[in-house]
């Protein structure tokens, strides 16, 4: 922002994400971190003017499943959780936030730390130097660590077999048994910042673990986290790719479920009655690379992917809310708006893809000050060359990002 106490945005376009309709041309009034103006008619003669020209203004995108503490320059892969410290995540999450803002995305949900901390919630801490102006990078709702039971999905150990003994976790990190502990690594993530709480309810494909489908916490175990989050007024996202897990989870009280590649019709229809919402990662099934993973989980990876990319087809058919999420870095960091490009391939409009990203994001995260263009929201605006509601590849040109008033990238 310059010294005008206002700046105007100017394109040739502006999309209204929840009617669809384009404006043109698009003029955005930012004073401060808000929006306090749409149109040329709200623009002050003496307001500071930013000419974007052939682009179009888009509310700032939300990615609802990364994690910036794996993945990204230096990472080592296999061996990081046991080489690298904490303090060596954070800094390489530092650079992979700042990625993902210039890629466009201005909030993310940062869903679930499973590496050894000591307790510590990294993300909070990384959302918070974000917030004070110490790095840059998006708006972050932090999960803490993601609870899993002993050889579940999410213990970090299961990801290469590592013998007993080697990097030990404890409750406070995530891994939890039985109704007393799963709520003891709830209460751990609400008390030091967790916005969110991230569980497992499902076995995955990139872990040794057994079937991606099978069921991993109890039902008395997914109810207990559901009530110690909801009572502290904090919603619930599992891991689930199975039908048993998944139903599990729904009726337990989940608010959100990541992946859910395997559900079969009544479960879909189970999930539209709820209201749940379905971070859909069908990206995943298109562009990760399994090629050097075991050979027993790239065998998963061919049974899950195919049936998933019908899953959400499904979901999209039917209605249910669903939010993009890209689980980066399992694709690299700054490349999120691939999702996007393939949730039109599963039947999304384009207007329908960017919704998953900015409204539905909002509805999800509860967050009424963004996801729109509109007076008294926030000032997370970008710009993107041409009309993305022609050509939904055009979200992975982002050039203009704007976070709460304070430029970030702009159009050279």
């Amino acid at each position: 922002m310059s010294e005008s106490e206002t700046t105007v945005l100017r394109a040739d376009r502006m999309v209204d994400v929840v009617t669809g309709e384009v404006q043109s041309p698009g003029v955005v009034v930012v004073e401060g971190d808000r929006i306090v103006g749409v149109g040329s008619d709200a623009a002050p003669n003496d307001a500071d003017i930013i000419e974007l020209g052939d682009r179009t203004l888009l509310p700032g995108l939300m990615d609802m499943e990364l994690n910036f503490f794996m993945g990204g320059p230096g990472d080592r892969g296999a061996r990081t959780s046991v080489v690298e410290t904490p303090i060596d995540r954070s800094f390489r999450a530092v650079v992979n936030a700042k990625t993902t803002l210039l890629a466009g995305f201005t909030t993310v949900r940062n869903l679930g730390l499973f590496i050894p901390t000591g307790g510590h919630l990294l993300d909070v801490s990384l959302g918070r130097a974000i917030e004070r102006g110490y790095v840059v990078g998006p708006r972050i709702v932090p999960a803490g660590h993601a609870i899993c039971p002993t050889g579940g999905h999410l213990e970090p150990t299961v990801f290469v077999g590592l013998a007993h003994g080697i990097m030990p976790l404890t409750v406070e990190e995530g891994v939890a048994n039985g109704v007393d502990e799963v709520r003891k690594a709830v209460r751990h993530q609400i008390k030091f910042g967790a916005q969110v709480i991230k569980i497992c309810a499902s076995g995955g494909v990139m872990s040794h673990t057994g079937p991606a489908g099978a069921q991993q916490f109890s039902d008395e175990e997914l109810a207990v986290a559901v009530d110690e989050a909801h009572r502290a007024g904090i919603r619930v996202a599992a891991h689930a790719h199975g039908d048993a897990g998944i139903r599990a989870a729904i009726h337990a009280g989940i608010d959100c479920i990541e992946h859910g590649s395997l559900m079969t019709e009544d479960t879909l229809a189970l999930a539209k009655e709820r209201g749940t919402f379905l971070v859909a990662t069908t990206y995943l099934a298109d562009g990760m690379d399994v090629s050097h993973a075991a050979p027993e989980l790239q065998a998963k990876a061919a049974e899950v992917f195919p049936k998933a990319r019908q899953t959400i087809t499904r979901a999209l058919e039917l209605g249910i809310k669903v939010c993009c999420g890209t689980d980066a870095p399992a694709i690299p960091h700054g490349e999120n708006a691939k999702e996007l490009i393939a949730l039109t391939r599963r039947g999304a409009s384009p207007l329908r893809a960017i919704q998953t990203a900015t409204i539905a994001a909002a509805e999800l995260i509860e967050a009424e000050d963004r996801g729109r263009i509109e007076p008294g929201l926030l000032a997370d605006v970008i710009a993107v060359p041409g009309d993305p509601l022609e050509d939904i590849t055009l979200t992975e040109s982002v050039d203009f990002v704007m976070l709460g008033g304070v430029v970030h990238a702009q159009p050279v």
